[in-house]
């Protein structure tokens, strides 16, 4: 669909890549990958028309269409959440105004034998079959499913968007685009402010619902599970793998001691030759084969190596002491905001060394409850008990906002490092992307990803000996990541991870703490222990509910008895049960769609029935009389599934 020819890219008279050309195909699922400042977010400008190459072209169809998500956007304040997600259908309601006008014109008018008035119904049939073939009145639907598939619940839909913060500012964005269907969908690390459940949604939506899809991420898990073809930008150059993150990974390594190897081969040839012209120099008689072997070397397309960092850096946390053997307790901690409860009958034990995570939805109460450990929130009943001698480091987004401008980013690590560490600090801050002359930039002029960066650096070397981290892989690249993640295993404290990073998280807590619905669960073992079982839980409703397709007829089974009470409820039994209440959801749902599509084509009928002519064709009554008859038929069907429905919620 889109060819990117030749394209060349210059900063400052400094090219950034050049000679790139390669071609995005229907169903194309892409990562971008490449260090930080190699060109990932510059490519994705350039394919969504925002910035122009130095040279090259971007071949675009003239019906393509493109969607970009950027990492960061201007959003409006001016409607609820549904108003803003309906933005994406703008086309089809100005396409339904039109219709309603020329069927107010149809109505009006009386010279039914012109040339003219004919015109109109031809217009008319044409224009309302394309507004049924393009989803109609049903995209209502299709924003709710969208909406909830991205964490937001029906309570949140006539919210104005004012209320919400950033991060699901931005999820609305990701819906209209996702809800636009675009032929190409550019996305700049859209996980960044999603929780583990609406990740996975999005996973399945990219994979199996999604055209062509290009996508800059640091989350390894999310690129495996949606990608299937990998574009590395390094060198100024691009390499193209028809694989997943993982599989680039293992080839890219193979490329690399092939480079190495042809590099070094190289590099003995230059060596020959220089160690030929300068023995013959000056000797008249190899005067000819000098030139000629300067000549060569001046021709050599000298063999690059991939970059790549090998420094065998190992960061260490300092643990400051030993804490008591229980830093948390909480013994039936509840926390209310008015008449809405964060969460209530809390109990949790935290032992010393123990490394947890807090995972769930957004505003689910996972960074109250940190608010709570850590004594901002006082006013909540229960009771929380911290250990002996705990000293609590803690990482949150706005730490970025609170460092000291006027220092340098070398200073500002110099100020808190102490011990052999100070010998390592250029090290520390290569690993976290401050490589360099950056190393030597004012705090001021950083940007807010670089700021993050800092303020991680800043308490990782902080003597501590309980670590709370609210999502702190945002803006860190795969590297530093895995630097982070060595550090924590590493640490002798205990430590509390709010994150959504799977990759981040696996091997590296032993325990999860659910937040949800009010409570706050304990899942014994890893990130993916946890996921597998709440594989048939609210995730997995979630997203069967979004992608079931399948149009069948209600099974008689579904209609069976269930037990008197959900306690009694065996996990087979709720599960099965949970599964004839979706069937059915799913037939009332096309049921209604069915219905509007008989009204609307039962509207036309009636519409040319109206002119001279059509009052006297016999097959047009004949053809209404059959579409009314499958309408009282639908909605039989309807009132039926309806009337089940309600039944077995009632029995849940």
């Amino acid at each position: 669909m889109i060819s990117v020819e030749n394209l060349k890219v210059e900063f400052n008279a400094t090219p950034l890549f050049e000679g790139v050309s390669y071609v995005i195909n229907k169903k194309d699922r892409i990562a971008l990958v490449g260090k930080n400042g190699a060109g990932k977010s510059t490519m994705l400008k350039i394919l969504a028309g925002l910035q122009q190459p130095t040279g090259g072209t971007v071949s675009v169809p003239r019906d393509c269409t493109i969607g970009y998500l950027p990492q960061v956007m201007v959003l409006s304040d001016e409607r609820t959440v549904m108003q803003e997600a309906e933005l994406a259908f703008a086309h089809i309601q100005e396409l339904k105004d039109s219709l309603a006008r020329m069927q107010q014109e149809l109505a009006d008018r009386t010279d039914y034998e012109s040339e003219d008035y004919q015109k109109l119904i031809e217009r008319f049939t044409h224009e309302n079959d394309r507004f049924l073939m393009m989803g109609g009145d049903n995209y209502q639907a299709e924003i709710e499913r969208t909406l909830q598939g991205l964490g937001f619940e029906r309570t949140d839909f006539d919210r104005p968007t004012s209320e919400f913060s950033g991060g699901w500012r931005m999820r609305i964005e990701l819906a209209k685009l996702l809800l636009r269907r675009p032929d190409v969908l550019l996305l700049d690390e859209p996980t960044n402010h999603l929780d583990i459940e609406s990740i996975q949604w999005l996973e399945q939506f990219l994979a199996t619902r999604a055209n062509a899809v290009v996508l800059v991420s640091h989350d390894r898990a999310f690129l495996n599970n949606v990608t299937t073809r990998t574009i590395e930008i390094t060198c100024g150059r691009i390499y193209d793998y028809k694989v997943k993150y993982d599989d680039f990974v293992r080839l890219r390594q193979e490329r690399r001691e092939q480079q190495l190897r042809a590099y070094e081969n190289q590099q003995k040839q230059i060596e020959d030759t220089e160690a030929f012209i300068e023995r013959f120099r000056y000797k008249a008689t190899k005067a000819v084969q000098v030139q000629s072997r300067i000549k060569q070397l001046e021709k050599l397309e000298r063999v690059e190596v991939d970059e790549e960092d090998n420094s065998a850096l190992r960061l260490k946390f300092t643990c400051s002491s030993r804490s008591g053997n229980y830093p948390v307790v909480c013994e039936d901690v509840a926390k209310a905001y008015g008449d809405h409860v964060v969460f209530h009958d809390v109990n949790l034990t935290i032992r010393r060394g123990e490394k947890v995570a807090f995972v769930g939805r957004n505003g689910e109460g996972k960074s109250t409850l940190v608010k709570c450990i850590l004594g901002e929130i006082a006013d909540y009943t229960g009771r929380l008990t911290l250990g002996h001698n705990v000293q609590i480091g803690y990482f949150a987004q706005n730490q970025a906002q609170l460092l000291d401008e006027s220092l340098t980013v070398f200073d500002t690590i110099d100020r808190v490092a102490v011990g052999d560490i100070r010998l390592k600090i250029r090290d520390i801050l290569g690993a976290f992307m401050f490589g360099g002359e950056a190393s030597d930039k004012k705090v001021k002029v950083l940007s807010g990803g670089e700021r993050t960066r800092l303020a991680m650096i800043k308490l990782l070397l902080e003597p501590t000996n309980f670590l709370i981290l609210d999502e702190p892989t945002n803006h860190l690249d795969m590297r530093s990541k895995d630097v982070l993640k060595e550090a924590i295993a590493g640490f002798e404290g205990t430590v509390i991870v709010v994150s959504h990073d799977r990759d981040f998280l696996d091997g590296l807590v032993t325990k999860v703490y659910e937040f949800g619905g009010g409570l706050v669960k304990e899942h014994i073992g890893g990130i993916y222990d946890f996921l597998r079982s709440k594989n048939t839980e609210a995730a997995g409703d979630r997203i069967d509910a979004v992608f079931q397709a399948e149009k069948k007829p209600l099974a008689a089974e579904a209609l069976a008895p269930a037990p008197e009470s959900k306690e009694k409820l065996s996990w087979e039994a709720q599960k099965e049960l949970n599964r004839k209440i979706k069937k059915l959801e799913k037939q009332v749902a096309d049921c209604e769609q069915s219905i509007e599509e008989l009204d609307s084509a039962i509207a036309i009928l009636e519409a040319q029935m109206a002119t001279p002519e059509g009052a006297s064709d016999s097959a047009l009554y004949e053809k209404h009389a059959r579409l009314k008859q499958q309408q009282d038929s639908v909605m039989e069907q309807w009132e039926q599934a309806s009337a089940d429905l309600e039944t077995l919620k009632a029995q849940k």
